[in-house]
C-alpha cells in the first residue's frame, strides 16, 4: 500500500526486522479466518446465493422484511459490521509492530474510499495472499492440537518417571524409555511445525498482507452492496420494530423453538420437566397471552395427530432452522483455538455454507412476530399432547394444560379392563389400602395425589407406600384386583385451566402485592 511500505517509517531506508508472531499465532490465526470468511462470502457464488436463496426464504420474508432493497441494505449493514471487526483486530496487531508504519491503522483504514481502478488491481493480490495466508493457519491449526499432545506426553512421562523413583527399581522398565522416544518424536514435529505455521514468522511481513485485503474487502462490499448512506435509515425502519437480535433475545428464543420441536417429536411420551422448562422460558407476553389463547382455542373438528404435526410443521420447517442457525453462531468460533476445530476451504464451490449470515438467524428477526408464531405452536402442542395421551391409552383432560408447573401432579388415570386376568392374592396392606381407594368419592378440584392423601390418615400408619410402588399409588396386585371388581372407567378432573396457569405464575400474588 501506498505510505505503508516496509521501510517506508521515520527512519527512511531502515527495514525494521521485527519479532516473531510465536505465541500470538493462535490469535492471529483467528482473524485470518475470520477474512477469509468474510472474503468467500463476498464471492460472485455466495452473493448471488445471498439475494436467490436467504433474502427469498421463508423465515426472512415473514420474520424480518418482504422488502428485497431494505434486506440487502441490512445484508451490507452485516457486511461491514464483520469488517469493522476484523480490521480492528489487525489495528491491534499492527500496534505490537516495531515498525511504527503499522500503527495506529484505524487512521488510514478511516480515510478508505472506493476506487474501482484499484479494486480490480487488488483483487488478485488479495486472494493469493489469503491463500498463502491460510495455508500457514493449516499449519498453525496443526501445531494448536500437537502442542495439547506434546503437553500430554510430558505429564505422561514424569508421573512414569516418578513412579519408578517411588519404587526404588534398580533397572527402569521398557516403558519409560518408550515414553522417552514419544517426547522426543513429539517435540521434534512440534519443533518443524513451528518453523511451517505462523508462530515463526515475522509479524511485520503478515500485517503487509492483511492491510491489502482489509482495503480489497473495503472496496468489495461497496460495490456489492454500495455505499453506507443508507444504514442508518434501514437501522432506524428496523429499530421501531423491534428484532430479537437487538434486545438480545436470539438465542434464548431460539432455544424455545428448539424445545418445542422436540416435545413435538416425542408427544406420545413426553416427560413433565421437559414441558416445565418449555413454560418457564416462555417470554412474559407469551404466558399471559396463552392464557387466553388455551381458554378461547377449541379444534372445529375431530384431528389425528398426523393432522396436528402437519399444521405444526408448516410453521417448524422453516422456524427450526433459523433457531438452529442462531444456535451455531452463538457458539461458533471466536475465541482463541476454536478456529482450529473449523475448515476453512477456500475453494469450496458449494455456495451458502462457509459461514452464516446474521439474517439466516434470528437476530434480525422481528420480536412481537416471533413471539406470535411461538404462541400458535405452544397452542397446538396443547392439542398434540392431549389428543396423544389420548391415543396411547391416557387420559384427555380438557383443563390440562401442555405445560405443567414445578410442583403439578398428573390428574388423569384409567383403570383398564381384563377379565380374564385370574384375581391375585393381595396383602393386607393393599387390602387395606384397595378398601380406602374404592371407597373414596371423587372431590372436583383435588388432583389424584391429593386425593390419595385424604385418605391415607384411615391406613392406622401403614400409609407409606414402599419405594417400589412410589410412581403410582397403586400396586401390580391392587390393580389386578380392580381389574376384577369394577367396570373401566376413566377420572376426569375438572381443573380450571386459567386458575391452574395463575396459580404456577403466582399471579394473585403479585396481585396482592
Amino acid at each position: 500500500m501506498t505510505g505503508l511500505s516496509l521501510g517506508s517509517g521515520f527512519e527512511a531506508g531502515v527495514a525494521t526486522k521485527g519479532n516473531k508472531i510465536s505465541i500470538l499465532s493462535f490469535e492471529v490465526a483467528n482473524t485470518i479466518v475470520k477474512g477469509a470468511n468474510l472474503m468467500q462470502s463476498l464471492s460472485e457464488e455466495n452473493i448471488k446465493h445471498l439475494k436467490e436463496v436467504v433474502l427469498n426464504s421463508q423465515g426472512v420474508q415473514l420474520l424480518i422484511s418482504k422488502n428485497m432493497d431494505d434486506l440487502l441494505k441490512i445484508a451490507g449493514t452485516d457486511k461491514r459490521e464483520e469488517l469493522k471487526i476484523f480490521s480492528g483486530e489487525v489495528v491491534r496487531f499492527g500496534n505490537r509492530c516495531k515498525d511504527p508504519q503499522w500503527h495506529n491503522l484505524d487512521r488510514y483504514f478511516a480515510k478508505l474510499g472506493s476506487d474501482s481502478t484499484l479494486q480490480k488491481q487488488l483483487k488478485k493480490e488479495a486472494a493469493e495472499e489469503m491463500q498463502r495466508l491460510m495455508t500457514l493457519v493449516q499449519y498453525t491449526s496443526e501445531l494448536y492440537h500437537e502442542l495439547h499432545s506434546l503437553d500430554r506426553f510430558e505429564q505422561d512421562y514424569k508421573r512414569k518417571l516418578q513412579e519408578e523413583q517411588n519404587s526404588n527399581v534398580v533397572q527402569r522398565g521398557d516403558n519409560l524409555q518408550i515414553l522417552r522416544q514419544e517426547l522426543k518424536s513429539q517435540r521434534k514435529h512440534v519443533k518443524s511445525l513451528k518453523k511451517k505455521s505462523l508462530w515463526s514468522k515475522i509479524i511485520d511481513e503478515v500485517m503487509e498482507m492483511l492491510v491489502d485485503i482489509v482495503h480489497f474487502l473495503h472496496l468489495e462490499i461497496h460495490d456489492v452492496f454500495g455505499s453506507a448512506d443508507g444504514d442508518k435509515a434501514v437501522r432506524r425502519s428496523i429499530n421501531s420494530h423491534q428484532s430479537l437480535g437487538s434486545a438480545g433475545l436470539a438465542l434464548h428464543y431460539a432455544n424455545i423453538i428448539s424445545q418445542i420441536d422436540n416435545l413435538v417429536s416425542r408427544s406420545s411420551s413426553v416427560p413433565s420437566n421437559m414441558r416445565d422448562a418449555l413454560y418457564q422460558g416462555l417470554p412474559p407476553r407469551i404466558k399471559s397471552a396463552l392464557r387466553s389463547k388455551l381458554q378461547s382455542s377449541q379444534l372445529k373438528d375431530e384431528l389425528t395427530v398426523a393432522q396436528i404435526k402437519s399444521e405444526m410443521e408448516k410453521t417448524l420447517q422453516w422456524l427450526v432452522p433459523l433457531a438452529t442457525n442462531t444456535t451455531k453462531a452463538h457458539h461458533g468460533f471466536g475465541w482463541v483455538g476454536e478456529w482450529a476445530n473449523t475448515r476453512t476451504d477456500l475453494n469450496q464451490k458449494e455456495p451458502g455454507h462457509s459461514n452464516l449470515t446474521r439474517l439466516e438467524t434470528l437476530y434480525h428477526a422481528d420480536k412481537e412476530k416471533t413471539e406470535a408464531y411461538i404462541l400458535d405452536l405452544v397452542v397446538w402442542l396443547h392439542h398434540l399432547i392431549s389428543l396423544s395421551s389420548v391415543s396411547s391409552g391416557g387420559m384427555r383432560s380438557p383443563a390440562k394444560s401442555p405445560i405443567r408447573s414445578p410442583t403439578g401432579k398428573s390428574t388423569n388415570f384409567s383403570l383398564p379392563t381384563n377379565n380374564s386376568t385370574p384375581p391375585a392374592r393381595l396383602s393386607k396392606e393393599d387390602l387395606d389400602m384397595l378398601q380406602v381407594v374404592t371407597s373414596l368419592k371423587h372431590i372436583p378440584g383435588i388432583s389424584k395425589s391429593q386425593e390419595f392423601d385424604t385418605g391415607k390418615t384411615k391406613l392406622c400408619g401403614k400409609s407409606k407406600l414402599s419405594k417400589s410402588s412410589s410412581h403410582s399409588p397403586i400396586s401390580e396386585s391392587m390393580e389386578q384386583e380392580l381389574r376384577r371388581t369394577r367396570p373401566a372407567r376413566f377420572v376426569e378432573f375438572d381443573i380450571d385451566r386459567i386458575k391452574d396457569l395463575d396459580f404456577v405464575d403466582r399471579v394473585d400474588t403479585l396481585r396482592n402485592l
